[in-house]
């Protein structure tokens, strides 16, 4: 009897230690599963800001290249533009509001050896003794040049005339290819200006007036120089990381920059840092990172964007795998503790029949208690949920709306002022306003979607605009029984109420085949009712229980929250009708009197 005694002792500490073992696996498995999970769902919003970072550059970049696009334009006009003219032309752009980042904008001609005598001695005449010693920098005789000839500012940067753009390799080797090409282009050659020690400059080349350009020879032949502008980097990527954690966020911006030795060979090229936020961080492994290019004519500029992992993460994220860890840990205890109960002996049935009964009702206390803090899991979830679309259609009308009716303002203004004068112009303008009114109206249904305004007039508006919203798309006849009164209720009770009314409006549209609804909204001393009825097919049995099915239950759900009660019945060929009824106490707020209104009953519907 002893030994049977030690045996059954050493059984017990053998199945504790396996079943401890099981549930620190299991509640390691989740916490691993779930971190991982969560770390995925991180780095996609990283990833969403890295591509948000890049357009924003990318943006920022073909604004500039259509600058030079436009300065090109300009010696369509004429050929032999003054200096005046250009110097006008670049005051009207106004830079330092329009271009904040560019510090210069030029033109540099193009000059042959032959012609480079008769160049300098014309500038010299242009500029009426106040560069009597203009020549062409740095000495010596070139096959070719090209001259930097109109500087803007004049003031800060007058020094540079006569510069010659072919004296550095790098720079003419891009020049050929924007010759060549017509498209903008860049050296990555640095560029000294006066905001930072970090600028680069962009050129495009210009083409005498009314001669093809359809190849390259043809390019080559009607080319008579480029504009160029200088911009500093740091402003460029100013603005960029205003809305992102400053001390976690990384932005490096980086290309490849001309190592120009003397006598050396040209087209080498070497990785150069133009712009780091934080150039003494040390590399952190915790931390998202992503490698993007950006720039103009492949020239291989790269932005290094990082953040830390921590700061992608909510404080639910932080502590969301440790609790799926606890309820692993948790629930398989209890599985083993139970799988272990009833696979004990029967010797030791009567025994610990008792102790059994015992941990049965602990566990049946358990269980409910798990029952109980998931349903307040999922009741908090749900609130969450609405006050995010809340604030999320917030946002969308206060910035995008603001935003896109500030962009139709401008677009308007510009077709009104193009009409009759630029037709082609004028086109564009009234097709981007076309694109923008229906972008407008696509975010207005996107904030409805959400969360629409109508809930804040009261539950009963709330209701007439969604059964007529209902009838205007599905041409389902509709009507709206109620008292007249109008119901101020809690905003969580209309949202609730809003919720099932849209759920068994849509249940209607996608399986009922009803010619007719009626809605009632009706009040007493206890209870806020809502009873929503349709002469459809009604549903077939156990229609609501199938797999991924999820309507009825969750209309049942958001009722049971409020400690309300939803009744749901049908009868094949007969309809089926929802109905919900909401406790007063913390719900209603104020009621407003009014006349009763019943809308129109429906022919179709006069068969319920």
């Amino acid at each position: 009897m002893t030994a049977d005694f030690i045996a059954t002792i050493r059984a017990i500490k053998l199945g504790s230690w396996l079943g401890a073992l099981l549930s620190l696996g299991v509640g390691a498995g989740l916490h691993i599963s779930t971190s991982r999970a969560i770390e995925h769902d991180s780095h996609e919003r990283f990833l969403h800001m890295a591509r948000t970072v890049q357009s924003i550059l990318d943006g920022r970049i073909k604004t500039y290249a259509d600058l030079l696009r436009g300065a090109s334009a300009l010696f369509l006009t004429d050929e032999n533009l003054s200096r005046q003219q250009f110097q006008q032309y670049v005051v009207g752009l106004d830079l330092s509001n329009h271009f904040p980042g560019v510090e210069t904008i030029n033109f540099a001609r193009y000059v042959s050896d032959a012609g480079r005598t008769a160049f300098e001695e014309q500038v010299r005449s242009e500029l009426d003794g106040r560069q009597h010693a203009f020549r062409i920098q740095p000495e010596g005789r070139r096959p070719e040049y090209t001259v930097l000839t109109f500087v803007e500012p004049n003031q800060a940067w007058n020094n540079r005339l006569g510069m010659d753009l072919q004296a550095r390799p790098a720079v003419a080797l891009a020049l050929a290819h924007s010759r060549d090409t017509g498209e903008a282009s860049t050296s990555g050659t640095r560029v000294a200006i006066r905001s930072s020690g970090s600028g680069l400059g962009m050129r495009m080349p210009v083409y005498r007036p009314a001669m093809p350009l359809g190849d390259v020879a043809q390019r080559r032949a009607a080319y008579i120089g480029s504009v160029g502008i200088g911009f500093s980097v740091e402003r460029l990527a100013q603005g960029v990381l205003d809305n992102m954690p400053k001390h976690t966020t990384r932005l490096v911006i980086s290309g490849m920059s001309p190592v120009e030795e003397p006598g050396g060979p040209p087209g080498v090229y070497k990785r150069t840092v133009f712009f780091d936020n934080h150039p003494d961080a040390a590399d952190d492994p915790g931390v998202f990172r992503a490698l993007l290019p950006v720039g103009v004519s492949g020239r291989g500029w790269d932005i290094d964007f990082r953040i830390s992992k921590r700061d992608m993460y909510s404080e639910l994220d932080i502590y969301l795998p440790w609790v799926a860890m606890l309820a692993g840990m948790v629930g398989t205890s209890l599985l083993y503790a139970l799988y272990q109960t009833l696979s004990s002996s029967r010797r030791r049935a009567i025994e610990l029949a008792e102790e059994m009964t015992g941990e049965l009702r602990a566990s049946e206390a358990k269980l409910q208690k798990t029952n109980d803090n998931l349903r307040r899991l999922a009741a908090h979830a749900e609130t969450i949920k609405e006050s995010e679309r809340k604030r999320i259609a917030r946002e969308i009308h206060d910035d995008l709306g603001q935003n896109l009716l500030a962009l139709r303002i401008e677009a308007d203004l510009l077709a009104s002022r193009t009409s009759g004068r630029h037709p082609r112009l004028h086109a564009r303008a009234r097709w981007t306003l076309e694109q923008i009114d229906a972008t407008i109206k696509s975010v207005r249904q996107i904030i409805n979607d959400l969360r629409p305004h109508v809930l804040d007039l009261g539950l009963t508006a709330a209701v007439d605009w969604q059964i007529a919203e209902f009838q205007r798309r599905t041409g389902i006849a509709c009507e709206l029984v109620s008292d007249g009164r109008e119901l101020h209720v809690s905003d969580r009770c209309a949202t609730t109420l809003f919720r099932i009314l849209q759920e068994s409006l849509t249940n209607v549209s996608r399986h009922a085949r009803a010619t007719g609804v009626r809605v009632e909204l009706a009040l007493d001393e206890e209870s806020i009712t809502m009873t929503v009825s349709d002469n459809g097919i009604g549903l077939n049995k156990g229609g609501g229980q199938k797999p991924g099915s999820f309507g009825l239950v969750g209309i049942e759900e958001r009722v049971r929250i409020l400690g309300g009660k939803c009744v749901i019945t049908s009868r094949p060929n007969a309809g089926t009708t929802v109905h919900v009824a909401i406790p007063v106490a913390d719900n209603l707020l104020s009621v407003v009197p009014g006349t009763p209104a019943v809308a129109s009953p429906a022919k179709a519907f006069e068969s319920l």
